[in-house]
C-alpha cells in the first residue's frame, strides 16, 4: 500500500475567468452523475464565468470533494476547466487513470472518504486528506488487467441500467400512441364522473404520531406514492382498536393514490394484496368505477394526458405547486376511451412490467458482480 500522494498529483491549477477562451468545455458537480458518467458540460460563451476554475485533461481523475458520498469520479476524454469542487487528480507513470478511478469509487473508499470529510451540512474532503489515502499499487500491466475486467462488468451493468430507463420511459410512449390524440366522440368527463369514493387521511388529532406502534395496520404516506409506483417505504402502524376508529379512510385493493402534499401530483395505484390499511391526509385515495374506468388508466391519465397537466399547469400557474386538494382533482376532465380500449393499454403496461421486473433483477446481479469483482481486484484475488 502507497498513499495516493505518492503516485499521483492533485493539480490545482487555477484559471481565472478572463483567462477562459470561448468554446471551452466546464463541468460542474450537476455534470457528474454518481458513479463518474458525465451529463452535459456546455462550452463557455461569451465569457460567461464568474469565478476562477480548475483546469483539466484527459490525464486527470476528476474527483468531486463536495459530498464524496455521491461517488462523483469521473474519466474526462476532453480538457476543459471544472468547479473547485472538482480535484483534477493526475496519476503519475506507475499508476493506471482507469485503476486509480475505480479504486477510488468502490464502496469502501467512498464510506472512508466520507467519514474524512469535514463540514456538517455541506462535507468537503481536503486535497490533503485525498493524498492521504492509501492505495494497493500492483505492477502497471496488472493494473491495466483489473481495470479491464471492471470494465466489461461496469459496462455490462450500464447496459443494465439504460434498459431501465428505457422500460421506465414505454408506458408514456404507449400511452401516447393509443391516446395522445383521444376521438372526438369518446365522452369527457371529470374525474368525478367515474369515482366511488374519494377521502384523503385523518387530519389533526384524529391520528397523532405518539399512536404508532411497531407492528399492525400499515399507515400510507408520500413515501408509498413517490416514486409514481406503489412501494412498501417507511413503516407507520396503527392498532386494530385505533384502524376501527379510521376505517373510513381505508385504502381498498385497486384505488388510485394521488400525493397532495409535499411533493404533489405523483401517483399509484394500491396492489391487489394491500390488505387493511389507512392513508393520511398527504394522499387523496379514490375508489373507481371499475365498470368505466380502469385504475391504471386513470394514473397513466394524471401523469401523461396533456388536457390533464394543463388543467394542473393553470392551477399551479406562476408557482411550485404547493398542494392539490380532492376538489381540483375531482373537477379535472379528460377524454374517456372505451373500456376494452383500456384493456388493451393495461396488458400492454402489464407486460412492460414483467420485463422491467427481469432486467431490474438482472441488473441488481450485475450491480452486485461488479461490487464482488471490485473488492476482489483491491484484494489482489482478481
Amino acid at each position: 500500500m502507497v498513499k495516493l500522494a505518492s503516485v499521483a498529483d492533485v493539480e490545482r491549477s487555477s484559471v481565472q475567468p478572463d483567462a477562459i477562451a470561448d468554446g471551452t468545455r466546464y463541468l460542474g458537480l450537476e455534470h457528474i452523475e454518481s458513479g463518474g458518467q458525465i451529463i452535459g458540460g456546455d462550452p463557455i460563451k461569451n465569457g460567461d464565468v464568474a469565478s476562477s476554475k480548475f483546469a483539466f485533461s484527459n490525464e486527470h481523475v476528476l474527483y468531486g470533494k463536495l459530498r464524496p458520498y455521491l461517488a462523483k469520479i469521473a474519466l474526462p476524454d476532453f480538457e476543459g476547466v471544472c468547479s473547485t469542487d472538482i480535484l483534477p487528480v493526475r496519476p503519475k507513470a506507475k499508476l493506471d487513470r482507469r485503476y486509480l478511478a475505480y479504486f477510488l469509487r468502490q464502496p469502501d473508499m467512498v464510506a472512508k472518504a466520507n467519514s474524512l470529510a469535514t463540514g456538517a451540512n455541506l462535507p468537503r474532503l481536503s486535497p490533503k486528506a485525498l493524498e492521504q489515502i492509501e492505495i494497493p499499487l500492483p505492477p502497471l500491466e496488472e493494473q491495466k488487467r483489473i481495470a479491464g475486467i471492471l470494465d466489461q462488468a461496469d459496462a455490462l451493468r450500464r447496459l443494465r441500467v439504460r434498459a431501465i430507463e428505457k422500460l421506465n420511459t414505454l408506458g408514456q410512449a404507449v400511452f401516447q400512441e393509443m391516446f395522445g390524440d383521444p376521438q372526438s366522440n369518446w365522452p369527457q368527463v371529470a374525474i368525478s364522473n367515474v369515482t366511488k369514493d374519494a377521502r384523503t387521511g385523518p387530519f389533526g388529532s384524529q391520528l397523532l404520531v405518539s399512536e404508532f406502534v411497531d407492528s399492525g395496520i400499515p399507515v400510507l404516506g408520500i413515501d408509498n406514492v413517490v416514486q409514481n409506483k406503489f412501494l412498501w417505504a417507511k413503516e407507520r402502524f396503527i392498532t386494530l382498536q385505533k384502524y376501527e376508529q379510521l376505517r373510513r379512510y381505508q385504502v381498498n385493493p385497486g384505488d388510485v393514490l394521488v400525493t397532495i402534499m409535499g411533493t404533489c401530483g405523483r401517483c399509484a395505484v394500491a396492489p391487489h394484496d394491500i390488505g387493511l390499511a389507512i392513508n393520511t391526509k398527504h394522499i387523496c385515495c379514490m375508489t373507481m368505477q371499475v365498470e368505466k374506468i380502469e385504475p391504471e388508466f386513470l394514473r397513466a391519465t394524471l401523469l401523461w394526458d396533456a388536457c390533464v397537466l394543463a388543467q394542473l399547469g393553470v392551477e399551479a400557474k406562476g408557482a411550485i405547486m404547493p398542494g392539490l386538494n380532492m376538489s381540483k382533482i375531482a373537477s379535472l376532465k379528460f377524454r374517456l376511451p372505451p373500456l376494452e380500449m383500456q384493456k388493451i393499454f393495461i396488458e400492454r403496461i402489464e407486460n412492460i412490467q414483467a420485463d422491467l421486473i427481469r432486467v431490474e433483477s438482472a441488473t441488481s446481479k450485475a450491480e452486485a458482480l461488479f461490487a464482488s469483482l471490485q473488492s476482489a481486484a483491491f484484494q489482489g484475488k482478481l
